[in-house]
């Protein structure tokens, strides 16, 4: 559980097909798609998103939640394979920054998957990501560079990783 405060009012449930046009409307935002760096290569293209997410919804190696701050939409949380390992990841609106919801998204994720060790990785200057992990136990492991398609070059992030 994170040191910082507790955000009560936070609730995971499963992903719903309406939930689908909030996430495709989160990720238009410019500024979250620069810090979350690797995204997809075209964010505007809805057919590709939809294609994505209904992948993602029909594999049963994927754990994904939206989660719900106040009974909001505010995001989804992840449990995905990459690179034979099991990662999570998240997206949160922009407007739900900085006030500890991702941080509690997660973990109510880390409750529901109870599979360890697991993984992420952040840009390396993306400092809130890397607190949201932190303060959930992660710890930095590695580092590593890839092609961050909404910066439009390689770029450096670090790898964590949850015992």
């Amino acid at each position: 559980m994170s040191k910082f405060r507790k955000v009560t009012r936070v609730a995971l449930r499963e992903v719903d097909e309406e939930d689908l046009d909030f996430f495709f409307e989160q990720e238009q935002d410019p500024e979250a798609v620069w810090m979350a760096a690797f995204t997809a290569e075209n964010p505007a293209d809805e057919t590709a998103f939809r294609r994505k997410w209904a992948g993602i919804l029909s594999n049963e190696a994927v754990v994904s939640r939206t989660f719900l701050f106040e009974d909001q939409v505010a995001g989804h949380v992840d449990k995905f394979m990459l690179f034979g390992e099991p990662e999570v990841t998240y997206w949160i609106g922009r407007q739900y920054w900085g006030k500890g919801i991702a941080t509690r998204a997660l973990a109510l994720l880390l409750d529901l998957v109870e599979e360890r060790p697991l993984f992420a990785r952040a840009a390396k200057d993306n400092m809130a990501s890397l607190r949201v992990l932190q303060n959930n136990g992660f710890t930095i492991t590695g580092e590593d560079k890839g092609y961050a398609n909404a910066r439009g070059e390689e770029i450096e992030e670090y790898i964590l990783k949850l015992e």
